[in-house]
């Protein structure tokens, strides 16, 4: 198992409330480097789903993702002594664009794996940020595992994109963020990958509007978390592939977000790809913004699930906006 802040013992007794009292030391500690992201109305998704229908707006976050929050959580929490060591990650583009961007800031170096099917456009942008990219001929979970094996071998901190505490308590303070700017909220539609964004997310709101609910979205292409979380344990898919490169690939053993996700993940929704490109058109033409695949999963569970929420108000995470133009306009076409 990766040398990341999780265990499976750890795994199976989570301290929520701790991890709270992290998510909100977290959502003080990291200003102002990390944005305060707006919540947005939006008109037309409300008129078409008959839901108040609030767009929480992490495409405009650093590096165009949520993921920077947890990224420089996890870098401002290094051992002095480690940071010039440098740390190692696995990530198809999102998770370390943020990591080599916030160990830019803090002069800690960041080495990152990734495979070979990962987005050339996020491979490009994390190199550019100072990132050493090493690119390998497997799939995301492969990536994963491998550069974890090297961190443990090399003797430097493994950063998980979700499965350390340290950066779920990151991601975590987008539900900070979505009580103070809408304490009344009915549900929260997140796409879900490895599920440290969700687990983070859930966690906040658990303690500061239990009312609210967690609704975990997935392409039906490829739910490796969401089959786990029905089966109980991690369980590896068949994945086909998607246009949310972003939530893609299995989940490592041991996952801690599995045990977070099954105490905190109220439902669960599938989409398909054409329900994927229909909501990055959707969100094209009401809002003028260019959205990935995985942050239009979540407008699509939405779309999927308003029947359930009418007349309530939900808000959308809008995970990110890292995709390339040709692919975008395929998609949306």
């Amino acid at each position: 198992m990766p040398a990341s802040t999780a265990s499976p013992t750890a795994a199976n007794a989570v301290d929520l409330d701790a991890l709270y009292t992290s998510i909100e030391e977290a959502h003080s500690a990291l200003r102002p480097a990390v944005s305060i992201t707006p919540l947005s109305h939006s008109a037309r998704l409300s008129a078409l789903t008959g839901c108040e229908v609030l767009l929480k707006c992490e495409h405009l976050q650093h590096t165009g993702s949520f993921k920077f929050r947890g990224a420089s959580n996890k870098i401002r929490l290094l051992p002095v002594d480690v940071r010039k060591h440098g740390v190692i990650a696995a990530s198809s583009g999102n998770h370390g664009q943020a990591l080599a961007l916030a160990g830019k800031t803090a002069g800690v170096p960041v080495t990152v794996y990734t495979a070979t099917s990962a987005s050339p456009y996020k491979i490009e942008a994390m190199r550019t940020l100072g990132a050493e990219v090493l690119c390998l001929p497997t799939d995301p979970l492969g990536a994963e595992l491998e550069a974890a094996r090297q961190a443990e071998a090399q003797g430097v901190p493994f950063v998980s994109p979700y499965n350390d505490l340290q950066v779920i308590a990151g991601q975590g303070t987008i539900g900070m963020e979505l009580f103070e700017q809408a304490p009344d909220l009915d549900a929260v539609f997140v796409a879900v990958g490895g599920g440290g964004m969700i687990a983070g997310i859930g966690a906040a709101l658990r303690r500061l509007n239990p009312g609210t609910e967690i609704i975990g979205c997935w392409p039906a292409n490829d739910p490796a978390l969401a089959q786990s979380i029905k089966a109980g344990e991690i369980v590896e898919v068949d994945a086909l592939e998607t246009l949310s490169d972003g939530t893609a690939g299995g989940v490592e053993p041991g996952a801690i977000t599995l045990p977070l996700c099954q105490a905190l993940v109220t439902d669960t929704v599938l989409v398909s790809e054409d329900e994927i490109r229909a909501a990055m058109r959707d969100i094209a033409s009401s809002e003028r913004w260019i959205i990935e695949g995985a942050a239009a999963v979540a407008v699509a569970g939405m779309q999927k699930l308003a029947k359930r929420y009418q007349g309530k108000r939900v808000a959308v995470i809008l995970c990110g906006r890292n995709i390339l133009l040709e692919k975008f306009l395929e998609a949306v076409r």
